[in-house]
């Protein structure tokens, strides 16, 4: 399950042919595919409670007014976002088209950066419900198929490691830190393999040594004092499937020797028995420490290393790939809204420009949980950003905006190494808007 890139979408009604070709312009210029209709009618094809984009419209138009369109959309889907253009004074039906749920109101005449930062805006917010509701829909029909949350160019490499070595029979390392996803990447890992045994997860890190052999290659009866008949290890359990052993590092490096030597040949033993046992199951491995470290000091051994080693995939830390958070906590907070049999919880735009700077040293897994006490209403801080309790006051929705603006900024030039030009192409905004930009929050950038 994968959260692809959202496309930048607008219906764009106006009745007057030259402003309409101006706006269409200039939205098409930031990135848009524009459906531009002179009226409501026009453009009824495009409306359905399914469209992943915005609407643009005049409030003024033949037939049917921008406020009946309105009316018409909150009953559709009042989640999607309609950007209001009204005549210059015409502060009264401003007004109406807020209260009739406009997301945005434009005062004509206008500047081109005006009308792109409330399309973008939109556009963000109908992409985050739109995926949203893709994984509510996933979540109901998988429950148990974890998915990898993300639009980062860290995560996108991660998948695009997925896609090559998944179908293959090659075991794998994967390193990452604790909560970083290890778990979510090898279930999709066995998935992309076609391999229609079971996913068979193993905490090297949880057994202890004295069952450890028993566990992972089983024994006969008689093996030793309590064993009373036959077991069936996880290794030869997982015939067709994919063996998956967390923590590797933690393996006693007696067992090591015993499992390379199964690697290798691809047979085992069970404990107390001589016959050699053909095995048919994949092995992905996972570390959170330095293999590699740690066999120069002698606590892995440097061949198994080697032999698991062949293909690895490093996981990125959540604070090396920040865009991704609003995605990730809408995900998490979907399913312990299901979980829990509770109401979703809202938050501002302050609160998740401050969410996306934290450190998060538990990584994926701390954001899950933080996701879990924001819907049982415990997470920490949030009354006082929100403005609720001690009569605290709300943060100004311009400061709100700036805030999430200039840490969106901030982190795609940072993807883009400082790249303007990158930048601003993965923002869909135009390079001078965004030097502007830059400049306002006074930001640092590099190549143009």
């Amino acid at each position: 399950m994968e959260v692809t890139v959202a496309t930048l979408e607008a219906i764009l009604i106006e009745d007057e042919q030259a402003v309409r070709e101006a706006i269409a312009q200039t939205l098409e210029l930031g990135g848009f595919i524009v459906h531009a209709c002179d009226s409501v009618e026009q453009a009824q094809s495009w409306l359905t409670s399914g469209f992943g984009g915005v609407i643009v419209t005049d409030v003024r138009l033949p037939g049917r007014s921008g406020l009946e369109l309105l009316t018409q959309v909150a009953t559709l889907d009042p989640d999607l976002p309609v950007i209001v253009v009204t005549g210059h004074g015409d502060v009264s039906m401003a007004v109406d088209a807020m209260r009739a749920g406009a997301y945005d109101f434009i005062e004509k005449p206008f500047a081109a950066e005006r009308l792109m930062e409330a399309a973008h805006r939109a556009q963000e917010k109908r992409s985050l419900i739109i995926e949203n509701r893709r994984l509510k829909a996933a979540w109901v029909a998988h429950p148990d198929m974890p998915s990898l949350i993300g639009q980062s160019s860290a995560i996108e490499r991660v998948r695009t490691m997925i896609r090559s070595v998944g179908p293959s029979m090659v075991d794998i390392l994967i390193n990452g830190q604790t909560g970083s996803g290890k778990e979510v990447v090898a279930r999709q890992l066995h998935v992309a393999s076609g391999r229609t045994g079971p996913f068979v997860a193993i905490n090297c890190g949880a057994l202890p040594e004295t069952i450890f052999e028993s566990e992972i290659f089983g024994h006969e009866a008689g093996a030793f004092t309590s064993a009373q008949k036959r077991r069936i290890g996880k290794l030869e359990y997982a015939k067709g499937g994919t063996v998956f052993l967390d923590e590797i590092e933690s393996m006693p490096l007696a067992l090591q020797v015993k499992l390379l030597r199964v690697l290798q040949e691809r047979r085992l033993e069970r404990l107390g028995g001589n016959e050699a046992i053909a095995i048919d199951c994949r092995i992905i491995a996972a570390s959170k420490a330095n293999l590699l470290q740690m066999s120069a000091q002698g606590s892995f051994r440097e061949d198994l290393y080697y032999r698991i080693g062949v293909v690895s995939i490093d996981l990125p830390r959540l604070n090396e790939r920040r865009e991704d958070i609003p995605l990730l906590l809408a995900h998490f907070i979907q399913g312990a809204a299901i979980r829990y049999q509770r109401p979703l919880p809202q938050w501002t735009l302050a609160q998740m420009a401050q969410w996306q700077t934290r450190d998060w040293p538990g990584n994926v897994r701390e954001l899950r949980n933080f996701a879990d006490r924001l819907v049982l209403g415990v997470a920490e801080g949030v009354a006082d950003l929100a403005g609720q309790g001690d009569g605290a006051t709300s943060v100004p929705l311009p400061q709100q905006m700036d805030s999430y603006e200039r840490m969106l900024i901030s982190e795609m030039l940072n993807s883009s190494n400082g790249n303007v030009a990158i930048a601003a192409d993965r923002l869909g905004l135009p390079k001078k808007t965004l030097y502007d930009k830059i400049k306002k929050y006074q930001l640092a950038a590099g190549k143009a």
